[in-house]
């Protein structure tokens, strides 16, 4: 595509000006057609500098994910080894899902630029705004009966917070049971959803959405006291191919462990970044509303709540707000 050639052009001189004239001669086209593709690449989200006499020359670049690119920044060897970007899609659940009903591997993941309508818990929408976030689903083949899968979101949570602290260095903390915090702000959301037949699961999807470099004024008015993003707290952009290596390798590690040793391990690694432990929490259940302090885990992952004189009850479902 002529695009790209001029592109790169501009490319092999990031610091420098390059004429219209110049480019004009060496893609053998007019300069008119030079700068319909200028203004095409402006669409694309590239910022130029033009200047009479002297030409043009790239301010920004547009954060694009790359199969190539990330593929080489993997170190695992199951998660990503089967990965696909699509730039636009309602959900990634739902690619995800297509995919694994077709008999797509574990370590399969989707990732989307943007999510026209991303899944949340509890039918709640997730903003997924093009190219400023992390928006994928990973597809799992765990060998385990359906009631251990809600211990899988958990273990999403540790890898996700794990890898935030280790690539921007934010002291990331995970409210019970799939939100990751900062500032008390919430920058990551986490969906586990399973596939059953005849009691046995099939597979199960990772949705995981990361806001990545969203600023502060591109969010719905009515999430911004709650909704943060890496860039607003660490004050710069954060390269979201590096995340999602860390992101996937820290889940291979957890995954590998959990199978070897079973929950208990994943357990302590949450509760140590948790922010619920210990603190005053209110639980919207089924069951009704339960207010006390969150003491722990129990084994299947449920959130173990103190009510008071001894009462000490498992929240297995629900909305848990911090007091």
């Amino acid at each position: 595509m002529a695009e790209e050639t001029l592109l790169n052009i501009l490319l092999e001189n990031p610091n420098g000006f390059v004429s219209g004239e110049e480019m004009s001669r060496r893609l053998s086209i007019s300069r008119t057609a030079v700068w319909k593709q200028i203004n095409k690449l402006r669409t694309l989200g590239y910022e130029f500098e033009a200047v009479p006499n002297k030409g043009y020359r790239i301010l920004m670049k547009p954060d694009t994910l790359d199969k190539l690119t990330l593929t080489n920044a993997l170190n695992t060897v199951v998660m990503g080894s089967n990965l696909e970007i699509i730039k636009s899609t309602v959900s990634t659940q739902e690619e995800a899902r297509q995919r694994a009903e077709l008999g797509a591997p574990e370590g399969s993941v989707i990732i989307a630029e943007e999510q026209t309508s991303g899944k949340g818990r509890l039918g709640r929408k997730w903003f997924s705004p093009y190219g400023k976030g992390i928006w994928m689903s990973l597809i799992l083949r765990p060998q385990q009966s359906l009631e251990y899968t809600s211990q899988l979101t958990l273990l999403t949570g540790v890898a996700v917070c794990r890898a935030i602290r280790k690539t921007t260095g934010l002291q990331a903390g995970i409210k019970w049971p799939n939100d990751i915090l900062l500032d008390h702000r919430k920058i990551c959301g986490i969906l586990l959803e399973s596939t059953i037949e005849d009691k046995v699961v099939r597979y199960c999807i990772a949705g995981i959405g990361i806001s990545v470099n969203v600023d502060l004024e591109e969010y719905p008015e009515e999430l911004r006291d709650i909704a943060t993003s890496l860039k607003i707290v660490s004050g710069s952009s954060v390269d979201r191919t590096v995340l999602i290596a860390a992101v996937l390798d820290e889940f291979e590690t957890m995954y590998q462990l959990y199978n070897q040793e079973g929950f208990l391990p994943i357990a302590s690694l949450w509760e140590a970044l948790s922010v619920t432990i210990n603190q005053e929490v209110v639980c919207h259940t089924p069951e009704g509303l339960k207010e006390g302090i969150a003491v722990g885990l129990d084994p299947s992952g449920a959130l173990l709540v103190d009510m008071g004189m001894g009462d000490i009850v498992p929240v297995i479902s629900g909305d848990v707000k911090l007091k």
